[in-house]
């Protein structure tokens, strides 16, 4: 992929980017959970390097350290209708890393909730298994688990790529088709966040 140059979001950044927005005390780990695989390969490798930064971009303003981006499914539901025509760059999406600011932005093309997480209990080997060391192994080189999950698709049904985050994250859901997402749906789904009492798994805060 592309590298990133970091420089001013102006593609439908909303007025949640701004001071106030900064101040308030955020999540520092957002995972983004929209399309196919399918998808996510037509989008292309130009098309990816802008949404990549963009994302980043609005993420790093927003004091998010991680930014995790991940297929709603593989080559099936998509989470929304809206196929994304096929580009002519089009080339396989692979797992990547890359600094946009403070923002470390991680592509997981990994669709399948429950084979990531045997891959990561396979990972462990003879280490000891417990809450710390999973999360570790699933959201590596993350330090901590999502905060908020922003989910592309309706309320109604959860992605296969979603295990592990259903019990402590803050989901929201927004009716948006993979191809038409934006920076400004992120600074959306944080400011929804940050006026949440987050409740832990029904425990309160």
């Amino acid at each position: 992929m592309a590298p990133c140059e970091n420089g001013p979001v102006t593609s439908g950044v909303t007025e949640a980017v701004g001071a106030e927005a900064r101040d308030q005390i955020g999540p520092a780990h957002v995972l983004v959970v929209g399309g196919s695989t399918d998808d996510w390969d037509s989008l292309g490798s130009s098309a990816w390097a802008a949404r990549r930064c963009g994302l980043g971009e609005v993420a790093e303003r927003l004091g998010v350290e991680w930014l995790t981006i991940r297929p709603y499914s593989a080559n099936g539901v998509a989470g929304l209708a809206g196929r994304v025509e096929q580009a002519d760059d089009r080339s396989p999406v692979t797992l990547t890393v890359e600094t946009v600011g403070c923002c470390t932005v991680i592509v997981d093309p990994a669709a399948d909730g429950r084979e990531r997480f045997a891959g990561a209990m396979r990972s462990l080997g003879d280490d000891p298994v417990n809450e710390a060391s999973v999360a570790g192994a699933l959201y590596e080189p993350a330090d901590c688990e999502p905060d908020l999950v922003l989910v592309l698709g309706p309320a109604t049904r959860l992605p296969p790529s979603l295990v592990w985050e259903l019990a402590y994250a803050e989901l929201v859901f927004a009716e948006v088709a993979w191809g038409d997402l934006e920076p400004n749906h992120l600074a959306d789904a944080v400011a929804e966040y940050a006026g949440r009492r987050r409740r832990f798994g029904g425990l309160d805060a």
